[in-house]
């Protein structure tokens, strides 16, 4: 698949949300789309283990962790499970360790930073239900686009 957010923002800006910048590319992906699954979570990432535990099929896991950076949300454990699920692709507000393995896994990985300090797991949080960070809304079932320029979501398949 190959498209530009660029692009498809100049195709489609009346109908997308363009999330604001901060976001660095992690993942040996760089350019993903799908449909999203949310989670909304606070340095607890039990659900996002079981999410991506589950068949991907093509989907972007999308993680409000609070922006939380005092721990990691997602190591290369939990990368290396989504790429072997078939997930397209997860966006964590929060933070990723686990870095320089990450960056060859086949995943598309944004975060707002890393920290080599790992989660607690109480299985507490939310899952599917509509989450807000940088400036938009990300409802289950719409659908993301990013790469290198940015996250843009749309209610509807863009292609």
């Amino acid at each position: 698949m190959s498209f530009s957010t660029a692009d498809l923002y100049d195709e489609h800006a009346a109908e997308v949300q363009v999330a604001l910048p901060g976001f660095i590319d992690y993942g040996a992906r760089k350019r993903f789309s799908g449909p999203l699954t949310t989670l909304k979570l606070y340095e607890d990432n039990s659900l996002v283990a079981a999410a991506l535990g589950e068949p991907g099929d093509g989907r972007v896991l999308v993680v409000d962790g609070g922006a939380s950076m005092r721990c990691a949300l997602v190591g290369d454990r939990l990368a290396q499970l989504a790429s072997d699920n078939h997930w397209a692709g997860i966006i964590v507000s929060g933070c990723i360790r686990d870095v320089a393995v990450i960056a060859t896994i086949d995943i598309g990985l944004k975060a707002l930073g890393s920290n080599p300090c790992k989660s607690v797991k109480r299985n507490t949080g939310e899952r599917d239900t509509v989450v807000s960070f940088s400036g938009v809304s990300f409802t289950p079932g719409a659908h993301v686009y990013a790469d290198e320029d940015g996250i843009l979501i749309s209610a509807r398949s863009l292609f």
